[in-house]
């Protein structure tokens, strides 16, 4: 093991990793696992190289904003360079591409902008580059960076060199995006492992480099609109709407040995079979490589070494067509397993207590005098009226916090569990407090202008009659007026599922 300074040390010298249940028995199938780096897929070493690269000859200023076009994974791994570094950072990127992968860049600090599917590839790519023009960033073109090849021949094919030295490798079979991990790595191979045939996979609909058709390219270079042969196709960080300059560099410099078509259908399939088979998770793209290396694998002679690229993990993917078919709710199946013993299950409510009649009076419940007092003073100030009594960890309250948020809503929150209300007790007291004024014994519990509204479901009930409008106007609680929503698609998912 060892302490790393900073995050940018961990990425590359990700895994090779033996096939056992996947693949031609006469062969000997591996996979080398990009997701082991920190940002899940090998797009962060393009990231950390481009940045660097920009950095040492002065392209690259303290400060100023990178912007870049991907389909996700390399904005994911530029936010984790930029956040590291200090760099402000814009991502362009076509709005078809998963949710996750915005959500993820936003939360690394990066801003996405989002460019009409319709537009394709080049449209995000042209946006870009009217971005860096317009306002003087810094546009990383990974699809063109020599520091995107160039990281890759000084990291990841020095990683599978040393891995197989002693072994020998046959084959090395690859997707191609950007074109710098094939030609990076291609390139290497050629010279310290002459006897590896490089393999290149691409969707079998858009056949854009076995075609032999040249991309259209304008004066400076870049793609001069789409490649003739694209067709929209299911392998996302796959093949572009044209040919990337890094690629186009690998088919010229006679880097490529074999071209294999492969399917989306097909791709999406090997990705669940490498997770079910070998607990191994990747999305779309390894899955279509890892199907083009079998294609290769049936063909090679006894004894091949083969090694896929698996560029990402599979949670990039969830709300893609991936995972369309895994389910939320159990199946027949886990319902059956679920049934076979006869407690916790959720089609069977426990028989409620017998009622207990001893003639005992209810217990008086004492409550703290400070708790009291505190919740009349916060419940009672004039330029904060609306208050939630809440649990950090509690769905329901997370509900409503995005229930005040859309409607741009200011509310203090008094979360009973946190540190600021731990001694003593003194949380506990005050749900004591809620319990007896209200009658309610649940969390969260919401009032406006000193008037209890009730719990997240009152609330939103509130919201959807109408009444709780003109509370918050009379209380002088300023919100967005013009907000129209139902506040139950707030909840939580599993309320839906259920």
């Amino acid at each position: 093991m060892a302490i790393y300074s900073n995050i940018l040390e961990t990425v590359g010298s990700t895994p090779v990793i033996k096939l056992n249940r996947i693949g031609p028995k006469h062969v000997e199938l591996y996979v080398k696992a990009e997701a082991f780096n920190p940002m899940g897929s090998v797009k962060d070493r393009l990231a950390l190289g481009v940045i660097e690269a920009a950095e040492r000859d002065g392209r690259l200023q303290p400060g100023q904003t990178v912007v870049e076009a991907t389909s996700g994974n390399t904005g994911i791994g530029l936010a984790m360079v930029c956040a590291q570094k200090g760099y402000p950072l814009v991502v362009v990127m076509a709005e078809n591409f998963s949710l996750e992968r915005r959500k993820l860049m936003r939360f690394l600090g990066a801003k996405v902008v989002l460019t009409p599917a319709s537009e394709k590839g080049t449209g995000m790519l042209e946006k870009a580059k009217e971005l860096a023009h317009e306002h003087g960033w810094f546009l990383t073109q990974q699809f063109r960076n020599e520091a995107n090849a160039d990281i890759h021949s000084e990291t990841t094919a020095r990683e599978i060199v040393d891995d197989f030295s002693d072994l020998g490798l046959d084959y090395w079979v690859t997707g191609f995006g950007t074109g710098g991990t094939l030609k990076g790595v291609a390139r290497v191979l050629k010279t310290e492992s002459p006897r590896t045939k490089v393999v290149v996979c691409e969707p079998d609909n858009v056949p854009i480099l076995s075609s032999g058709i040249p991309q259209p390219r304008d004066a400076s270079g870049g793609p001069a609109g789409s490649h003739p042969m694209f067709r929209p196709h299911l392998v996302q960080g796959w093949s572009p709407d044209w040919i990337p300059q890094l690629a186009e560099d690998a088919v010229a410099g006679n880097l490529i040995d074999q071209l294999v078509a492969v399917g989306g259908q097909e791709s999406m399939q090997m990705s669940r079979d490498l997770a079910s088979l070998e607990g191994i998770f990747t999305g779309t793209s390894g899955g279509a490589t890892l199907a083009g290396a079998i294609k290769v694998a049936e063909q090679a002679p006894a004894g091949s070494r083969i090694l896929a690229m698996l560029a990402d993990t599979g949670e990039r993917y969830l709300s893609t067509t991936l995972f369309e078919d895994i389910p939320v709710d159990m199946t027949e199946e886990e319902v059956s397993i679920s049934k076979s013993t006869p407690n916790y299950r959720f089609d069977v409510r426990p028989a409620p207590a017998p009622a207990v009649n001893d003639n005992t009076e209810t217990p008086v419940v004492e409550l703290e005098p400070k708790a009291v007092e505190y919740v009349q003073e916060v419940t009672h100030v004039a330029d904060k009226p609306v208050v939630m009594f809440a649990l950090e960890w509690c769905e329901f309250c997370w509900s409503a916090r995005k229930f005040f948020k859309q409607l741009n809503l200011d509310f203090v929150s008094v979360d009973l569990d946190s540190v600021a209300y731990q001694e003593g007790n003194f949380g506990g007291e005050i749900r004591k407090v809620l319990a007896e004024q209200t009658g309610a014994k649940t969390i969260p519990q919401i009032y406006v202008g000193g008037h209890h509204i009730g719990g997240c479901t009152d609330l939103f009930d509130a919201f959807k009659d109408g009444s709780l409008q003109p509370m918050l106007e009379n209380a002088n609680a300023a919100y967005d007026t013009a907000q129209r929503f139902d506040p139950y698609t707030l909840l939580p998912g599993w309320l839906h599922a259920r």
